[in-house]
C-alpha cells in the first residue's frame, strides 16, 4: 500500500488504533491452513495540527476473505498517524492513565528478539522495532518500540488463555503512548458484569 501524498514527507508513522469485526454469517468459515487473500484501502485521509506539530491520520480499510469466498471473513479498520520528525528540545507527551488491574493478569517482557520476530510476521520494516542506534539517536526514544498491534495480541491471546471456547465477534484498541523492550509489562483482562463483553489493557511496571 502507498504511502497518501499528503504524508509522503512525514518521517515518523505509528499505528494509532485499529478495531474489526469478524463475519457472523456461519457459512463464512475460518480454518488453519485456508488460503487467505487481504484487500487493502485507503478510506479516510485527515490532516491536523497538534501540540507536537502537524499530523496526518490515514484510515485503512482490510477485507480479509478465505479461499476466495465472496463474503469477507473479516473486516479490519487501522488507523495510522504520520508525524514530524522529532525536533530538538521536544518534550514527550505526558503519561496517559493506565489500564486498571484486572481479573486477568500476565506479565511479560518483551525484548528484542520478540519484537524482530513480530516484525517478520507482519512484514514491519520500520527501524524503531529492531534498530536500536536510529531509535535513539534519531527518533530520541528510550529503546526499542514495542508494536502496537504486538500489544494488541498479547491481549487477544489473554482472552484466548481465559475463555479458549468463547468466539471473538469484535475487538477495538487505540494506542495511547509508546512500550519500550526490556521494560516489564502486563496485560490484564476484567470480564463485565453480564459477561458479554472483556476490557482489556496493558500496564507497565513505571505504571505501578
Amino acid at each position: 500500500m502507498a504511502t497518501p501524498s499528503a504524508a509522503a514527507s512525514f518521517r515518523r508513522c505509528r499505528c494509532h488504533g485499529a478495531c474489526g469485526r469478524a463475519a457472523s454469517s456461519s457459512s463464512v468459515r475460518r480454518c488453519v491452513g485456508d488460503q487467505v487473500a487481504r484487500t487493502s484501502t485507503i478510506v479516510d485521509v485527515t490532516s491536523k495540527s497538534g501540540r507536537t506539530g502537524n499530523l496526518v491520520f490515514v484510515k485503512v480499510r482490510h477485507e480479509l476473505r478465505c479461499n476466495d469466498a465472496a463474503d469477507a471473513a473479516l473486516v479490519e479498520f487501522h488507523d495510522i498517524v504520520y508525524r514530524d520528525a522529532q525536533k530538538p528540545g521536544d518534550v514527550p507527551p505526558p503519561p496517559q492513565p493506565a489500564a486498571a488491574d484486572g481479573a486477568w493478569r500476565r506479565e511479560l517482557l518483551p525484548d528484542d528478539v520478540l519484537l524482530f520476530r513480530y516484525s517478520a510476521l507482519t512484514f514491519n520494516g520500520h527501524r524503531i522495532h529492531y534498530d536500536r542506534r536510529y531509535v535513539t539517536e534519531v527518533e530520541g526514544y528510550p529503546g526499542l518500540v514495542v508494536h502496537g498491534p504486538l500489544i494488541a495480541t498479547l491481549l487477544l491471546d489473554l482472552l484466548r488463555r481465559e475463555m479458549p471456547d468463547a468466539p471473538l465477534a469484535s475487538f477495538q484498541f487505540k494506542a495511547v503512548r509508546p512500550t519500550f523492550d526490556g521494560r516489564p509489562m502486563h496485560v490484564n483482562g476484567q470480564p463485565s458484569a453480564d459477561g458479554r463483553s472483556v476490557h482489556l489493557g496493558p500496564t507497565t511496571m513505571k505504571d505501578g
